[in-house]
């Protein structure tokens, strides 16, 4: 349907200053209903702009009724109070562009509690938020806002509780007023402040982070207590917990610390090491050069480096799905110490034929380019192994990190039919969906290139020692955000008889609020089809296995995937892996976890069954109880009966989410990346 011509950018700005005027001074404002909250969430819309100059496609469905119904949001990206009044704005990742919005205009939302624009392309200055005096939580990270943030900035916000500023290029002084009295979280991380760090003295704070600027000065008592790299990349602190002492004067000690001898004996050592090595290479290298046939191995180690031939070296790799069963917290963030590149070695040294198209292909528009040879220079950091292969973290020296995941079973299509289908999927926008950014198709394995999700996966936070950190909202947002992202993939997909095929608690990654972005989507029209149905998540429903429910016959349909998605509730809940309950003994012989639920609730054993961290929310009980349902009845084994997706979320959306919850960052300086 046409959209209406928008007027003119003075125009627009015109009516939203009369939207302000308006709501500031009718006798409503107190109230601030549905309409007047209207008026100015698409006034303040019509401010923003994308790569195409308009406002970004998923904010273009923001109209009537009003943002809320009840505590259910009826537009992207706004969560709403009990009330029925708006509660958050979370506008990430819409592809932002030009100078940071007026937003003191979203002053007269009298509930808004929570703002982020986060992983957006944003510059200018930093935008004036003193209006917004109740705001607790503020997300501007990793956009191009530059230049001095006035002093007094966060003074009328006293109730500012979580702050991140990460990934710009502001620079100045960190202003005084940051230290708000309630504040719990803060990051500053990887911009150009310069100076002392003011003295933070809040009984409450449980996260800084101010690596990779130009502070400098002793670090103030209240922050000795956190983590060292919480302080890195800034030559001039000085103090606990940092190995660097003080002088008279505040500033860092001249001289040598010992962890800065032993690092020079170790690289003295590597050099010697490495020169010995080189000429016993040197040697054997020209006598092997004449009998070595020249080869390519498919991002291995043959051949010599070309944007068609790179060398990807392999890296010690964590399995993801057998580290959840474990309980391991840590499979996604080993350590790639020396791996020089964002994607593994395949073919356990066999050689395939040279492919002279085997380059990086961008299908998303505004995106920082990048070839092979930027991934090769770039840090990189194992992120695990699954089922299809080896995924890794590569920290490019332009633009935010980014995943590169190799596959080695998608043989299932041509070329031709491949890039069409990566195409289709690039065409896809949806806040619960992972964007494909790039990928390289080569004959024998092929890379994606996503975003980076600083949060992990759902898997490592759930069955890790940060499990506590999902309460009973965060972990009801996280599923009705997985929902809606499937919902989209069988609007969007009507001709896949699987729209997602792999749902899985490894394939659910947090962004920075801890909502649900779904990974590896989509991927079953080129994988190889007995590798799919070996491996892939909605391939274990009981109509895809011998001995399912009625009507089985052995293939999977989109109601396998509800069935996934069941199965993810119920892990959610419980708290248990899957995996576990797979092949069980006596009665429950062949079961998954849907049956053990069944089997606790019928013995009377409920206590048992949801997870000990969320038991403790206070008068949520039956709200558990309730999505529980909604979990069973999508693994029920009878596709007949199992629940249709449309049933499935208007079942969930019925649920309200804690207010506590809304885009609430909760990290961890001990484990994960804390960029948020």
């Amino acid at each position: 349907m046409a959209r209406p011509p928008r007027p003119p950018g003075h125009l627009r700005l015109a009516i939203a200053a009369a939207a302000f005027a308006f709501l500031l001074f009718s006798p409503a404002a107190a109230q601030a209903d549905a309409r007047t909250e209207a008026v100015v969430l698409i006034a303040f819309r019509d401010t923003l702009r994308g790569a195409d100059g308009a406002p970004p496609a998923p904010l273009r469905t923001w109209g009537t009724p009003g943002p809320c119904r009840g505590n259910a949001s009826a537009w992207h990206g706004v969560s709403c109070h009990g009330n029925g009044t708006v509660q958050g704005l979370q506008l990430e990742r819409l592809g932002l562009a030009g100078e940071a919005p007026d937003i003191s205009v979203l002053a007269v939302l009298p509930g808004l509690r929570a703002l982020s624009l986060a992983d957006n392309a944003l510059t200018g200055a930093f935008p004036n938020v003193s209006a917004l005096a109740v705001l607790k939580m503020l997300y501007l990270s990793r956009n191009r806002m530059s230049g001095v943030i006035p002093e007094g900035t966060f003074g009328p916000m006293r109730g500012l509780r979580k702050l991140y500023l990460s990934g710009n290029e502001f620079s100045g002084p960190v202003p005084g007023s940051i230290t708000s009295p309630r504040l719990l979280e803060l990051s500053l991380a990887n911009n150009r402040f310069e100076g002392p760090l003011p003295d933070f003295s809040q009984p409450e704070l449980r996260f800084v982070d101010v690596a990779n600027n130009n502070l400098s000065g002793p670090i103030p008592a209240g922050l000795s207590r956190f983590n060292a790299s919480m302080f890195e990349g800034n030559k001039l602190l000085c103090g606990k917990p940092l190995d660097v002492e003080c002088d008279a004067s505040g500033s860092p000690r001249s001289g040598m610390s010992t962890l800065m001898i032993i690092a020079i004996v170790i690289i003295i050592l590597g050099v010697l090491l490495c020169a010995v090595g080189v000429a016993v290479g040197v040697v054997g290298s020209r006598r092997g050069a004449r009998r070595r046939a020249p080869a390519d191995q498919a991002l291995g180690g043959g051949g010599d480096q070309t944007p068609s031939n790179p060398k990807l070296h392999t890296a010690p790799a964590v399995n993801i799905d057998n580290a959840a069963a474990a309980g391991a917290s840590g499979g996604a963030s080993a350590a790639g110490a020396g791996t020089s590149a964002a994607a593994g070695a395949g073919g356990g040294g066999k050689r395939a034929r040279r492919d002279e198209h085997g380059r990086l292909v961008f299908i998303q528009e505004g995106r920082v380019r990048f070839e092979i040879e930027d991934l090769l220079r770039a840090s990189a950091e194992v992120l695990g192994s699954g089922n299809f292969g080896s995924s890794y973290k590569a920290t490019l020296c332009e633009g935010p990190a980014v995943v590169v995941k190799r596959f080695k079973d998608m043989n299932g299509v041509g070329r031709e039919d491949f890039s069409e289908h990566m195409r289709r999927l690039g065409r896809l926008a949806h806040p619960n969906l992972l964007p494909l950014v790039a990928y390289l198709y080569k004959k024998e394995e092929k890379l994606l290139v996503t975003d980076y999700m600083v949060n992990g996966s759902l898997a490592q936070l759930l069955h890790g020692s940060r499990g506590s950190i999902l309460d009973w909202g965060k972990r009801l947002r996280i599923i009705k955000g997985a929902a809606r992202g499937l919902a989209h993939l069988y609007d969007e997909l009507p001709m896949l008889t699987v729209p997602h095929g792999h749902l899985k608690s490894s394939n659910v990654l947090l962004d920075a609020a801890f909502d649900a972005v779904l990974s590896d989507y989509a991927l079953v029209p080129v994988v190889t089809p007995s590798i799919a149905a070996q491996v892939m998540a909605a391939y274990k429903a009981p109509e895809c296995s011998h001995g399912g429910g009625s009507g089985n016959n052995n293939k999977p349909s989109k109601k396998s995937d509800v069935w996934s998605l069941g199965i993810l509730i119920l892990e959610v809940l419980t708290g248990k892996f899957p995996a576990n309950y797979l092949g069980g003994k006596g009665r429950l012989a062949g079961a998954d976890l849907a049956a053990w639920v069944e089997a606790a609730l019928a013995e009377e054993r409920t206590a048992e069954v949801f997870d000990k961290d969320i038991t403790g929310a206070r008068g949520a009980e039956a709200d558990m109880v309730r999505l529980l349902q909604v979990g069973l009845g999508c693994c029920d084994a009878d596709v007949e009966r199992r629940l249709e997706l449309k049933a499935v979320i208007a079942r969930i959306d019925e649920i309200p989410v804690p207010a506590e919850t809304v885009v609430d960052v909760a990290e961890s300086t001990t484990s994960l990346p804390s960029d948020s």
